[in-house]
């Protein structure tokens, strides 16, 4: 019994063996990782809202925000300002720069592109400004708390 052990022991070893620096040899080293393309995008999806990307949202704050190698960061669109430029990380977003940005007055709903440059390197996306909503309640309208519905 033993001497069969042994046999089918050193059989399995020596197979083991003989087709290990074979096996070596036919694989590959995986290719490296390609080097993190820059982004840029407005607002930041949040788990609360996931609906905020590339959405500019009036009557709240909204932050432009890059993922970008390069001195001087900068955000340009032709219906934005921006101030407050800030380094990152930051949470919910890859990204290592954010400004403040704010809507010019009297912009139409619409897609507007937004850009950044930095280091030689510009990237763009395109956000949408939604219909401004009703700012003024119509006359005669019934206003909750004031007691009007009373009977």
């Amino acid at each position: 019994m033993r001497k069969t052990v042994f046999f089918v022991a050193a059989a399995v070893f020596g197979a083991t063996a003989l087709t290990g620096p074979a096996m070596a040899q036919s694989t590959s080293p995986s290719p490296a990782p390609a080097a993190a393309a820059g982004k840029v995008q407005l607002n930041v999806n949040t788990a609360i809202n996931q609906t905020l990307v590339d959405k500019y949202v009036r009557d709240a704050p909204n932050v432009a925000l890059a993922k970008c190698e390069g001195p001087s960061p900068a955000f340009s669109s032709p219906v934005l300002t921006f101030a407050n430029y800030t380094p990152g990380p930051f949470m919910g977003a890859e990204a290592n720069i954010s400004a403040d940005a704010e809507l010019k007055p009297g912009t139409a709903a619409g897609t507007y592109p937004l850009t950044v440059t930095c280091g030689g390197q510009t990237y763009t996306t395109q956000f949408t400004v939604p219909a401004a909503q009703v700012a003024k309640v119509p006359s005669g309208a019934a206003k909750a708390g004031d007691g009007s519905m009373a009977g």
